[in-house]
């Protein structure tokens, strides 16, 4: 199945969804979900997954690239915290809003507050809440900073917190190249990972774990999503 093709076929997917009525958010995440699946076949993406995936709680893991998006979809039924510029992606940004994301505009604290409320009533759901907490996509040579402020929901309300580490293995060549960082506009980027076809990524779920304070939390799963990069990144 080509790319286009299985981007009209997940469109198709969701009208038929919407011809019963009005989807319950559990139920647009596990259309993203399988949507995410016909695109990472269609672009000959290979995920292998280790550790249980998680049910319900918050999920944060280190950021890539926009294909980690995919790549987390299609492993478990969730719902993403975005950058607000997502929402108007041509396609993508309709995807996540019809899969439930939540839209984060870092330059507004109200945004924040928003974002946080909303993410206290997905707790309440058996679909997990997806956190690059790194607040921005990396070229891999490390694991920025876990931003504390939206785990706040998850520790007042002792919903459990995974940590989950994710690497791409670029045959012929390396993670960097597939990742997206610094000023690289989305569509170029985009353009070069579809011509790195048969590409893989490796995922790692560590144990859900609750903490006392947000700072603790993010501290311990940026230090533990760390050790899981290092077990993930093949040893020379």
């Amino acid at each position: 199945m080509t790319l286009g093709a299985a981007l009209a076929a997940s469109f198709a997917h969701y009208c038929l969804i919407r011809l019963r009525g009005r989807p319950t958010l559990e139920r647009r995440a596990l259309w993203l979900q399988a949507a995410c699946r016909l695109v990472m076949a269609a672009m000959g993406v290979r995920c292998n997954a280790a550790g249980p995936a998680p049910g319900r709680g918050l999920v944060v893991s280190n950021h890539l690239s926009h294909v980690d998006i995919l790549i987390y979809g299609a492993i478990l039924p969730c719902f993403f915290i975005s950058k607000a510029e997502v929402a108007f992606w041509p396609y993508f940004g309709w995807a996540a809003r019809t899969g439930g994301a939540l839209f984060l505009d870092r330059k507004r604290r109200a945004s924040a507050n928003l974002v946080a409320q909303a993410i206290s009533e997905r707790l309440k759901l058996d679909v997990p809440v997806m956190l690059f907490p790194e607040g921005t996509s990396t070229d891999g040579s490390e694991v920025r900073r876990f931003h504390p402020r939206l785990y706040e929901p998850a520790v007042v309300a002792q919903s459990s917190i995974t940590a989950a580490a994710i690497r791409y293995i670029n045959q012929g060549g390396t993670e960097r190249e597939l990742c997206w960082y610094g000023d690289t506009a989305f569509l170029p980027h985009l353009w070069r990972v579809l011509g790195s076809r048969g590409f893989s990524a490796e995922v790692r779920f560590g144990e859900p774990r609750t903490y006392s304070s947000r700072r603790e939390a993010a501290q311990s799963t940026h230090d533990e999503v760390v050790v899981m990069r290092g077990a993930l990144t093949p040893r020379s």
